[in-house]
């Protein structure tokens, strides 16, 4: 399951990074060129932030709907 994300300063990448590291799924976050672990803290920086990211969860579709609500928050 997937869902896109804009994520527009270091502290909203921080807090994805912490929200995803609490699951117990794999959180794969990309773009058109890279698929980076989403509890990789390093490796998330090295993502274009200047355009909404692809955030894929290995999950079910209950622990889906928990963690995009967790993260689309970081948005507001």
């Amino acid at each position: 399951m997937s869902f896109n994300i804009y994520l527009t300063s270091l502290q909203q990448v921080k807090t994805f990074v912490e929200v995803a590291a609490k699951q117990a799924f794999d959180v794969r976050v990309g773009n058109d060129r890279q698929n980076i672990n989403g509890k990789d803290f390093m490796g998330m920086f090295s993502l274009d932030y200047t355009k909404p990211v692809k955030v894929v969860a290995d999950c079910s579709a209950e622990e889906f709907a928990a963690f995009q609500k967790a993260v689309l928050a970081l948005q507001q």
